[in-house]
């Protein structure tokens, strides 16, 4: 097999969408997926994280059990959205070899609507992997684009989510089978064709 890139976006997508994931309180997570769309209630003006890696967000929600963050979402939306956000966007740290120097980095991220963390991917027990996974954040025209342009359909995955943690939770105390079981549910996640993403230093 070979190696996992240091910096990679893996993600369910198809031709023409990229599926993303998020986690919210019931009260906006529920009408989100029941009217396919983000309610008023959602703020538009405020910075939105998404991620295309299932078993980052189920890390991030500790399997939807935090608190506000106990209903996942899985968040279709248009490529042509997520790309144009992606060549926007900029690191939210400075890194040398990235940026000329520390004030370009700083006018860069003024002026860009969305911003990049790479953060460790996760196994399926959550433990941090040696390569990485994107967090795009989105905000201004950005974030209220990705509400009411880019989205595709929502879909409340949370009980699929319970699923599988409570098969890891059996297979904790030794049934057989249930880690496989588990996996055998996970989203399918392949690379991405972001093409080359220099100034987000992959």
């Amino acid at each position: 097999m070979p190696a996992v890139p240091h910096r990679q976006i893996r993600a369910a997508h198809t031709d023409t969408t990229i599926t993303v994931y998020q986690a919210y309180a019931p009260r906006l997570g529920v009408p989100a997926a029941r009217d396919n769309r983000f309610p008023p209630a959602w703020k538009r003006e405020r910075m939105t994280w998404i991620k295309p890696s299932f078993l980052w967000m189920m890390y991030r929600c500790g399997w939807a059990t935090k608190t506000d963050q106990e209903t996942v979402l899985a968040v279709e939306i248009t490529r042509e959205g997520f790309d144009r956000a992606l060549a926007g966007a900029c690191l939210s740290h400075y890194e040398p070899g990235v940026h000329a120097d520390r004030a370009a980095w700083q006018e860069s991220l003024r002026r860009a609507p969305a911003r990049v963390q790479w953060d460790p991917e996760r196994s399926l027990r959550l433990g941090a992997l040696p390569y990485r996974s994107l967090q795009l954040g989105l905000s201004g025209p950005a974030s209220r684009a990705y509400a009411d342009e880019w989205t595709v359909s929502i879909r409340d995955v949370t009980p699929l989510v319970r699923e599988i943690h409570g098969l890891l939770r059996s297979g904790a105390e030794g049934a057989e089978g249930a880690e496989d079981a588990a996996r055998a549910l996970l989203p399918v996640e392949t690379p991405y064709p972001s093409g080359p993403l220099e100034h987000l230093g992959a």
